[in-house]
């Protein structure tokens, strides 16, 4: 018997492609391989005539719980080597995702993590359910950010407030931060941004390219793309503190045990006392 596929590829309505992670068992965990798969149906439908827009959401309970630790696989793309490689890389995937053409939505339910909210960052539109769960909890622990976005669409009080902690916030509060669009109950996540898609599928292709572009335009002359470049080295010297060096021995012994050491003391993710699903 064949494994099931790491991504799974629709079109839910016309001009509409959507893109399912399907590693629910993994919480979505973001291997190298299913990134690969990612940038490569994002650039299919970004070529394809009959695509004026693109979901990305994820299948089981959650968007994604972040990187997968466990087994990244070979890079994807190339990224020039050397210390910071790994940020750079992320940083370089942000920016193609950015310059397709065609608008990506990210529709985020559940945990979005780490790894998996900086997939969604690096979507042009976010609607999340009310009670997703969004956060970076590596702060902790390991370094700061591969992508250092938060700043940029936090604010600066809520980005030092996240990344002193580590927590997370709700759906709720991601909208009303920034971070998303719009907040939406569970049940009707999945319908109201296929609305959306099908609305933004109505403006003409070229017309739609230039006004998404206009926006990044925008945030790039006011330095972003220059300060998410910059960020990397800030990620690249985080590895070399004696906290992260003695928290990835810990990983290398067991990588849901060095979570649950990281998370015990805060209460919360994986040590949270909710009995429900958690990554």
């Amino acid at each position: 018997m064949s494994e099931d596929p790491i991504l799974l590829i629709d079109d839910p309505a016309p001009e509409v492609r959507r893109l399912t992670l399907n590693r629910p068992a993994k919480r979505n965990a973001l291997s190298n391989a299913l990134r690969g798969e990612i940038f490569t149906a994002l650039e299919a439908g970004d070529r394809d005539p009959a695509v004026r827009v693109m979901i990305l959401r994820g299948a089981g309970t959650c968007f994604s719980s972040g990187y997968d630790l466990a087994g990244r696989g070979e890079l994807p793309f190339h990224t020039a080597g050397g210390q910071g490689q790994w940020a750079r890389h992320v940083v370089e995937g942000c920016f193609r995702i950015w310059d397709l053409a065609k608008p990506v939505i990210a529709q985020v339910h559940g945990w979005c993590l780490a790894g998996g909210s900086e997939l969604a960052f690096a979507c042009d539109l976010v609607y999340a359910a009310e009670d997703a769960q969004i956060g970076y909890p590596a702060v902790r622990t390991m370094s700061p950010p591969d992508n250092q976005y938060h700043a940029w669409v936090f604010g600066m009080r809520a980005a030092m407030e996240m990344m002193l902690t580590g927590d997370a916030i709700s759906g709720v509060e991601a909208a009303r931060m920034g971070y998303a669009n719009r907040a939406f109950p569970a049940e009707r996540l999945e319908a109201e941004t296929l609305a959306m898609a099908e609305r933004i599928a109505k403006v003409d292709p070229e017309l739609a390219q230039l006004n998404k572009r206009l926006v990044h335009r925008q945030m790039e002359a006011m330095g972003m793309r220059a300060g998410l470049r910059a960020g990397t080295d800030l990620h690249a010297l985080g590895w070399h503190t004696p906290a992260s060096r003695a928290y990835m021995a810990k990983m290398r012994e067991g990588v849901r045990a060095a979570l649950d050491a990281r998370d015990a003391t805060f209460g919360d993710y994986r040590t949270a006392s909710d009995p429900g699903d958690r990554t």
